[in-house]
């Protein structure tokens, strides 16, 4: 079969069931790859057979949500439950896994959940680690929110409009043009990662420029 068959045979239901449950598990606290998910479904759109506006939607429930149930496990589990998942599963929830996300979210707060929406370590830490650490759940909704629609709605859009701009030239190569295609999917996607972390770092050189204002001066 060809390959624009196959994919255009594929029931948008399950495309989208299965963007939001990935993103959504990703964000409880389960290693998956949410962000592939979400650009394997973007591409998709370029073909017709999901709706972009429907991939971003599943995604930003699913982040949203997911995030949430973390928090919540997170608070009731606290810390000790981060040290019991770091002796099963010591690749993704070590002891340095975790002492790099805490130390995000003493320096950031509320906004180590909005950042961490675009780094792959703190997706995964941001919901339960915020419920650890006690973190005020108005202030990590707002984040967990902003970060959801940002990261999800931003991706799925950037990529639909890079490849509807070059799917006459995609339609042609089949096998090449979906390789190509998931490439364009991935340069969106950093794309996406580069200016949060721009972002990030505007952020804490504020705050550092702030810190150094208060600091008193020895005569």
């Amino acid at each position: 079969m060809h390959i624009d068959a196959w994919i255009e045979s594929v029931p948008p239901g399950a495309v989208y069931a299965l963007v939001g449950l990935i993103i959504g598990l990703e964000s409880l606290g389960i290693p998956l790859p949410g962000e592939i998910a979400l650009v394997t479904a973007a591409l998709m759109s370029v073909k017709g057979v999901v709706s972009p506006v429907g991939v971003a939607a599943v995604a930003i429930l699913g982040a949203i949500i997911g995030d949430s149930i973390g928090y919540s496990i997170g608070r009731k589990g606290g810390k000790p439950l981060f040290e019991k998942l770091g002796r099963k599963f010591p690749k993704h929830f070590g002891p340095s896994h975790l002492a790099t996300a805490e130390r995000s979210f003493q320096k950031w707060g509320m906004w180590a959940v909005f950042f961490g929406r675009f780094i792959a370590l703190l997706r995964i830490f941001a919901g339960p680690l915020a419920g650890a650490l006690k973190m005020p759940y108005w202030k990590f909704l707002i984040a967990n929110v902003l970060g959801g629609v940002i990261w999800a709605g931003g991706t799925t859009l950037l990529v639909y409009k890079v490849g509807k701009s070059i799917e006459p030239w995609l339609s042609r190569f089949s096998w090449a043009g979906l390789l190509a295609a998931l490439v364009v999917g991935g340069a969106s996607a950093w794309i996406m990662k580069r200016r949060a972390a721009k972002a990030h770092a505007a952020h804490e050189a504020a705050e550092a420029a702030e810190a150094s204002v208060k600091t008193p001066v020895a005569d």
